[in-house]
């Protein structure tokens, strides 16, 4: 196919210093590898690279290109708003059930 869709997914931040600009500045870009599509004015949920949810995002940009020989998506987001931590939580334990846990069975 060559490329992932994040469609009703998540958002998770490999590097912190992404997060803390999000966090910070109510903006900030991720690069991630491959070409993906993130579809622009889509709201999702940011997680940490520990897996916890944090926040609500709208991205604002999704551009997928090559860099030096390797596919890249540079995706543009804002900050929507942070979640409480009892919204946290559900979203924490949801998203281990769906995306990041095991999923074997």
């Amino acid at each position: 196919m060559g490329f992932s869709t994040e469609f009703n997914s998540v958002c998770k931040f490999k590097s912190e210093q992404e997060l803390h600009e999000l966090l910070e500045y109510g903006k900030t870009a991720m690069v991630k590898k491959g070409l993906r599509v993130y579809p622009t004015g889509q709201k999702v949920i940011a997680y940490t690279p520990n897996n916890k949810a944090i926040a609500i995002v709208q991205i604002t940009a999704s551009i997928a290109e090559i860099v030096e020989n390797e596919e890249v998506t540079k995706v543009e987001m804002d900050l929507i708003r942070k979640l409480t931590e009892e919204e946290s939580t559900v979203q924490t334990a949801l998203a281990h059930e769906m995306f990041f846990g095991d999923h074997t069975g």
